[in-house]
């Protein structure tokens, strides 16, 4: 730095202490200035842009009935670009546009000195030089207009995508720019689209049904007991669960930059850093998604033994068909808006409706498997009793409301002296 500051003094000094050496430098690098910008722009004039312009050529009026835009009135330049897009969605030799009382020009155009144009003027795809006089408005789409010295236009200037470059000259009207993008406008839905938009809405919402249905069967069949903990700690701590879910999604992010600090503050964490980031990003995931798939556990279990209990015929009740039953009960609001999510307000209700309910399931599935130790421990799980006691009928049997207990007559070896059998009572 110092040595940077003593150049930059000492240059300086010589600037200020040589006035005829200042004046020879100063023509000097003017004179290698200018080599270097003719170099540049015939540079840029080979590979830029400018080398991809069309070929300049005069744009054939359509026959009747085809495409023609008015250029009398430029006051409104985003209606002018949308009628000129769609009447040239591209620029192209063979084609063809009307303008009334004008012409349109494909590539550079240039106005000589000595001419003079009559009527409007449209330039496509390139720049337009005025030398001379055009009587009437100028238009260029994805061009520049130079007023070059001695050119006058008598009307209004709009350059769409473009700028306007004064030079001298005279313009008798207004001048504006309209620096838009070069797509055209968009098209309003058709009925291809709707059903091109429901088609991926529907293979997007069977792609993740089938993707966790296939994680859920490898879940059962490698750790079935302890998807069986978390789904039971959903199903008998679910208010638990949901407020243990919600406290985890605020500290997730908080404790990893915890666990980063941590080991980047220790000698031999700084090795472990990597290996800590992936594992604690594959805990989260395996808690979000493996708490998930508990409560489509939760909610399958929950439907078979329902149904046992009215005495349906289940065949085979097993976690297998408890998961395929709870995922497609989970799915099914995303299904319906795979369906309907193109109707304005039915479908944005309905994939409000289809988010709300996934993240409280999904909290409270992510709280049961913080609470049970992604299956590790049974606490709070709702096992007071054996499991082997826990029948159909005894989770589902209907309770007798409003019935009193009759209390039974104590009579035989075992009624004690003196009591007697109830009457009434």
């Amino acid at each position: 730095m110092r040595t940077a500051r003593r150049c930059l003094l000492g240059l300086g000094f010589l600037v200020c202490g040589a006035p005829s050496a200042h004046a020879k430098t100063s023509c000097a690098l003017s004179r290698v200035s200018g080599v270097f910008e003719t170099v540049r722009a015939f540079v840029v004039q080979q590979i830029g842009p400018d080398a991809q312009k069309p070929k300049p050529q005069a744009i054939q009026p359509a026959p009747a009935g085809g495409p023609s835009v008015d250029l009398g009135d430029l006051s409104q330049p985003e209606t002018v670009e949308r009628r000129l897009r769609a009447a040239v969605p591209a620029p192209r030799p063979d084609l063809q546009l009307t303008i009334p009382n004008g012409q349109a020009r494909l590539g550079d155009f240039s106005i000589g000195s000595a001419e003079t144009v009559t009527g409007h003027l449209l330039v496509v795809g390139g720049d337009a030089n005025v030398y001379g006089k055009l009587l009437g408005n100028l238009v260029t789409m994805d061009g520049n207009v130079v007023m070059h010295p001695g050119g006058a236009v008598s009307g209004d200037i709009l350059a769409l995508h473009g700028d306007v470059k004064g030079q001298g000259g005279e313009i008798g009207g207004e001048v504006r720019t309209l620096n838009a993008g070069t797509q055209p406008p968009a098209q309003p839905a058709t009925a291809g689209s709707t059903l091109a938009t429901v088609g991926r809405n529907v293979a997007g919402v069977f792609g993740v049904f089938f993707t966790l249905l296939a994680l859920g069967v490898g879940v059962v069949m490698f750790a079935r007991p302890s998807l069986e903990i978390v789904s039971d700690t959903v199903s008998y701590s679910f208010g638990r669960s949901f407020v243990t879910g919600l406290v985890g999604q605020i500290l997730v992010l908080p404790t990893f930059g915890m666990l980063v600090v941590g080991l980047v503050l220790s000698v031999a964490g700084i090795l472990l850093l990597p290996f800590a980031v992936v594992v604690y990003a594959l805990l989260v995931i395996l808690g979000v998604v493996g708490g998930y798939l508990a409560v489509a556990h939760a909610i399958g279990e929950t439907y078979t033994r329902r149904r046992l209990a009215r005495g349906m015929v289940v065949g085979s009740p097993n976690s297998y068909r408890y998961l395929l039953a709870g995922l497609v009960a989970l799915f099914a609001l995303w299904a319906a808006w795979s369906v309907i999510g193109w109707v304005p307000v039915a479908g944005e209700l309905v994939r409000a409706a289809a988010v709300l309910v996934t993240w409280l399931l999904g909290t409270a599935g992510f709280g049961a498997a913080l609470l049970s130790r992604a299956g590790a421990r049974q606490s709070f799980a709702g096992r007071l009793i054996p499991a082997e006691a826990l029948t159909d009928e005894y989770l589902w049997a209907t309770p007798q409301v409003g019935v009193p207990a009759v209390r039974r007559p104590e009579t035989g070896r075992g009624a004690r002296p003196g009591s007697r059998p109830d009457s009434g009572r």
